[in-house]
């Protein structure tokens, strides 16, 4: 089985900073190392079977169809599949508001 090398860009890395004091600060450490693990785990999942994502309605309603999301509910990684590459570009709250957030994030 061929393996890709998984890249996490800086916003991504961001993001999960984020999430992870956003769980601390209103739930517990202890959820907080939860989540950030699960995150972590299938964001490295996707160097086996990155194409297993699929493209997030926001983007493919405006016609951008070159990035996939996979989901740890409510949590969305987005990333980009070049070459033996998957660069995670976010890790998103599914209940914001991700329309505009992708088209400033990604379209740039």
């Amino acid at each position: 089985m061929k393996r890709y090398r998984v890249r996490v860009v800086e916003d991504a890395e961001r993001d999960l900073i984020d999430i992870y004091t956003y769980v601390a600060a209103n739930d517990s450490a202890q959820n907080a190392h939860h989540v950030l693990d699960r995150l972590e785990h299938l964001c490295l999942s996707l160097a086996e079977l990155p194409d297993r994502g699929h493209v997030p309605p926001e983007l493919d309603r405006i016609g951008v169809t070159t990035y996939l999301e996979v989901h740890f509910k409510p949590y969305r990684v987005i990333y980009q599949v070049t070459g033996r590459n998957v660069d995670i570009h976010c890790v998103l709250d599914g209940r914001r508001d991700l329309q505009t957030l992708l088209q400033r994030r990604l379209l740039r």
